[in-house]
């Protein structure tokens, strides 16, 4: 069970977040949602579609990623998370801002999803003092760098590291474990080998004890491998979505929520006639 905010969410099976992007440079979908009322739309629809958590961002990560002023970030997500705050289903806010997460918080959102693992002076404060739900993700560099020349001896057991001293972090200030995610982060500073690594190995993290959110959708790793831009990696989204479930993702973060809820129902399916 993960809790997040009055959320307690099982986790028996998979579940899809669906990503709502308020931004103009997003790499998959910037600037298709940028205005409140399109990013609502879209979000409704992913709902529609079976979404079983919303994750809202301001700011675009991606590699070479430009900084997004707080102020700009709130006015860009702010209105969306007040205009969704009675949707039956979770809202997660995408920042590393404290200010953000606060006021995002306080607008309705119910989890924190931080490619900063809440490393920001104040972040872990404002997490502590709610009751929200948070996702820790790895990453190495800023998105401006991260993938120039990303290098590990050992990028297992240095994500696997990292993230345990973060989740350890959360405990001393009394979040509890329930409240926790972990992302490994993939194509944030990894190579394509790196993520594959990653992938292949996924099911070794749940020996840290919290539930594991894998983020692959459209990402560069399935361009790389399949030749497919961007807006043609559906499939290949679907596919590793699929293999990040079978390898031990509890939630999936995905653009098609649709494709992505149907292939689901498909290997739930089959694991419970497995059984």
């Amino acid at each position: 069970m993960f809790h997040c905010g009055s959320f307690h969410l099982d986790l028996s099976r998979p579940l899809v977040m669906g990503i709502v992007n308020v931004t103009p440079d997003s790499f998959s979908d910037g600037g298709h949602h940028a205005s409140t009322l399109a990013a609502i739309d879209h979000a409704q629809r992913l709902i529609e579609q079976g979404a079983d958590i919303l994750d809202i961002g301001g700011e675009s990560t991606r590699p070479g990623a430009v900084y997004v002023s707080e102020q700009e970030e709130l006015d860009r997500v702010l209105p969306v998370i007040e205009g969704l705050r009675s949707i039956a289903i979770p809202i997660s806010i995408d920042t590393y801002k404290p200010t953000v997460m606060h006021a995002a918080l306080s607008a309705g959102a119910s989890m924190v999803n931080d490619v900063n693992a809440l490393q920001a002076g104040g972040a872990l404060d404002v997490v502590a003092k709610s009751n929200a739900g948070i996702c820790l993700m790895h990453k190495q560099g800023i998105p401006a760098t991260m993938q120039q020349r990303p290098v590990y001896q050992d990028v297992l057991d240095e994500v696997s590291a990292f993230l345990r001293e973060r989740i350890a972090a959360l405990e001393e200030v009394g979040i509890a474990r329930e409240r926790i995610l972990i992302d490994p982060g993939f194509g944030f500073g990894k190579t394509v080998e790196h993520n594959l690594e990653l992938l292949r190995h996924l099911d070794s993290l749940k020996t840290l004890g919290v539930p594991i959110l894998a983020g692959l959708s459209r990402k560069s790793m399935l361009g790389a491998i399949t030749g497919r831009d961007v807006g043609d990696r559906v499939v290949a989204s679907v596919a590793a979505a699929m293999l990040a479930v079978q390898r031990g993702a509890a939630i999936v973060r995905v653009h098609d929520v649709r494709e992505t809820v149907d292939a689901l129902k498909i290997l739930n399916v089959v694991n419970k006639e497995m059984r």
